[in-house]
């Protein structure tokens, strides 16, 4: 009994002795914690509060660069080039001495001539007075408006500087010029965001004299700072807009739709609208990068970290031909104008219309045969793409021009195409065994076999074979020849030529009209018609060039194609290759017969009796052509295709000349370019 009583005495001391110096232990524990919670509230308290202080920081974002548009010889298309900037930044800026630094800064620019951003639509008269700026109207709105003022519409300039005077806390010392120039750019810094994470853009687009007097003057003045930029523009502004295309604020269906691919984007981004900007968006965006600006209690900068560094785009080389480019636009203006005073000097002389007096528009393509890439494509009239804006007054007059100049008529715009569709046709009725080289049929001019759709001849031409028919452009043979074969038999080897089809370019296309398959009611007479490039047919200036490409390429038709290859922004690697030729559809007809319809577009040109001899007869290289004339409303339209050399085709062109009435315009346009690109005299 005493042996298990003192077991349990030492049992119950032990247990004492665990909880006393567990208690000990949390003891000291608390005692560490309040000597601690002491020294950072009582002792070090602002020692510890300015440490915090000190990892207050700011997201800023860093934009990205654009990628570059060039040449398929590396000249530039759409380029950045550097300009210089007038910067303050929050973070720095000491707000104490704010305003008289921004007089500071309007009185340098003042002296060298350069401008600020002024939005202020109240300017000061001679005698001190406030007024409104005249065609002001939408700048007033803004600052009457509920987001800045809130006051009624007919209220005074001088009310609003003193609503203003008083939103940024601008006391009376201030001469009245020097006040309202103060208050206008406060007002802009309030419409443009200017925060901690958005600095502001004082002024842009300097001048070197400005950059070595804001740098010298401003010496000691904190947050401002003279930045280079890079402004986006087309190196030669109306050289081909239609096909570069332009940028425009991301709208919100772009942004769901761009953002679900690349969750860089922001509602604040600008992308591609149209053309290669469009179809290249994803090369050409690059991204965004970040930095970390951190500031103590006082507002001093005391870090910044770089976290995401910003990524260029990357270069698209196109296919494009400068040179072709410039040759095509100015070719495409002369000829339409040429076009056009001769039809007017027709139309006095003979007093009556629809001899070209109406010209005022037009397009061409050139292609490469051995791939099918676009060399130039030009539509006219042309417009400045730098000039380009979606909301600007330049943008409201291209919009009102008559002639539609933002209209890409080489890839969009649809034309009843003419005799030009007669290869076609005769290529089919060889293959179907309608004809044969040596069959003839007899031209009285006047083809009446469906009183409902006389097919008039521009001449009587007796008897002939597919090759004079070619020659002749006889309408009376090809009339006679397209009821033989029939619609359904014509438009399927159109469609292997590209008439009808896209052509696979990268840009905005027209997928044309083919006349039987695309016509909503039919007749068998509309067939004859449909034939000579009448009826419902309307093609594509590209789609016409892919023909004529085809027709050169022994009938393997390529899609045809604008973008060369992608490398990064210092063009030091390549990423992506689209040259490679990719075949798309065979036109279906024998070599044997492919060739007679060769011949007969060879002797369009060579024949005295062709329609092309007269431009082409004696040409440097010979050249397969075929000519159009398409009716339609006012004056015809006038047509042409063509390709050389004969024996190795190179280039393919299309040119499409609207209410042209006469075929040497449009011929002369592909004379022209073959001249460069075949360096003729």
């Amino acid at each position: 009994m005493n042996e298990q009583r003192k077991r349990r005495e030492s049992s119950i001391k032990s247990s004492k002795n665990i909880i006393t110096a567990c208690m000990v232990i949390v003891f000291v524990f608390f005692a560490v914690f309040v000597i601690r919670l002491v020294d950072w509230q009582l002792i070090n308290g602002k020692e510890y509060s300015e440490l915090a202080a000190r990892s207050t920081s700011y997201t800023v974002k860093t934009a990205a660069t654009r990628g570059e548009i060039l040449d398929k010889n590396g000249e530039g298309l759409v380029v950045n080039t550097t300009h210089y900037k007038v910067v303050l930044d929050r973070l720095y800026l000491d707000e104490d001495k704010r305003n008289d630094t921004i007089l500071k800064l309007i009185e340098i620019l003042d002296n060298t001539g350069d401008k600020w951003e002024d939005s202020l639509p109240i300017e000061v008269g001679a005698d001190g007075g406030y007024s409104y700026r005249k065609d002001s109207d939408d700048d007033i709105k803004t600052l009457l408006s509920t987001e800045f003022l809130d006051l009624p519409s007919d209220t005074s300039a001088e009310t609003c500087i003193e609503q203003l005077a008083e939103r940024y806390e601008i006391d009376g010392q201030y001469a009245p010029v020097q006040l309202r120039n103060l208050l206008s750019v406060r007002y802009n810094m309030e419409l443009c965001g200017f925060s901690d994470s958005t600095p502001y853009d004082f002024a842009k687009d300097i001048s070197e004299n400005a950059v070595s007097a804001v740098s010298e003057n401003t010496q000691g003045i904190s947050g401002v700072e003279v930045q280079t930029y890079l402004i986006r523009a087309a190196k030669d502004a109306d050289l081909a807009p239609h096909l570069l295309g332009a940028l425009g604020s991301i709208t919100e269906d772009e942004y769901k739709e761009l953002s679900a691919q690349d969750d860089t984007y922001t509602q604040n981004d600008s992308v591609g609208k149209f053309g290669i900007e469009l179809a290249c968006e994803s090369y050409l965006k690059g991204t965004a990068g970040a930095k970390i600006i951190q500031r103590n209690s006082d507002g001093a900068i005391v870090d910044t970290v770089e976290t995401i560094d910003a990524k260029p785009g990357n270069t698209v080389y196109l296919t494009i031909d400068s040179k072709l480019q410039q040759a095509a636009v100015k070719s495409l203006e002369t000829n339409v104008k040429a076009a056009k005073a001769l039809g007017k000097a027709n139309s006095e002389a003979y007093g009556k219309k629809g001899l070209g007096e109406d010209c005022e528009t037009g397009a061409v393509v050139m292609l490469d045969v051995s791939d099918f890439s676009v060399l130039a494509a030009a539509s006219y009239p042309t417009y400045d793409l730098n000039k380009y804006s979606e909301y600007g007054d330049y943008y409201v007059k291209l919009a009102e021009n008559e002639n539609s100049p933002m209209y890409n008529r080489a890839t969009v715009g649809t034309f009843a195409c003419g005799s030009v569709f007669k290869p076609c046709v005769a290529s089919a009725a060889l293959e179907e065994g309608i004809i044969d080289k040596d069959k003839e049929i007899f031209c009285s001019q006047h083809y009446d076999y469906y009183p409902t759709n006389v097919v008039e001849c521009m001449h009587y031409h007796g008897d002939l074979n597919v090759t004079g028919a070619l020659t002749q452009s006889c309408n009376y043979f090809f009339a006679e020849t397209g009821r033989l074969l029939g619609i359904d038999t014509m438009y399927l080897y159109a469609e292997r030529f590209g008439m009808g089809e896209y052509t696979g370019i990268e840009i905005e296309e027209s997928k044309g009209f083919l006349a039987g398959r695309d016509s909503t009611s039919w007749v068998p007479g509309n067939t004859v018609q449909a034939a000579i490039g009448q009826s419902d047919n309307a093609f594509t200036p590209l789609q016409l060039a892919t023909y004529a490409a085809t027709i050169a390429n022994n009938g393997t038709r390529l899609k045809t194609h604008m973008i060369d290859r992608i490398t990064n922004y210092e063009r030091t690697e390549t990423l992506s290759e689209f040259g490679e030729a990719e075949v798309v559809a065979e036109c279906g007809v024998s070599e044997e017969n492919l060739k007679l319809v060769q011949n007969g577009m060879l002797r369009v040109s060579e024949s005295e009796d062709g329609t092309a001899h007269s431009m082409f007869g004696d040409y440097k290289v010979r050249v397969a052509a075929k000519t159009g004339t398409a009716e339609n409303a006012g004056s015809d339209h006038t047509t042409f295709i063509c390709y050389a050399p004969y024996e190795k085709p190179e280039v393919a062109i299309a040119v499409v000349i609207e209410h042209g009435a006469k075929g040497q315009f449009s011929m002369q346009v592909a004379k022209d370019l073959l001249d460069i690109f075949f360096d003729a005299p």
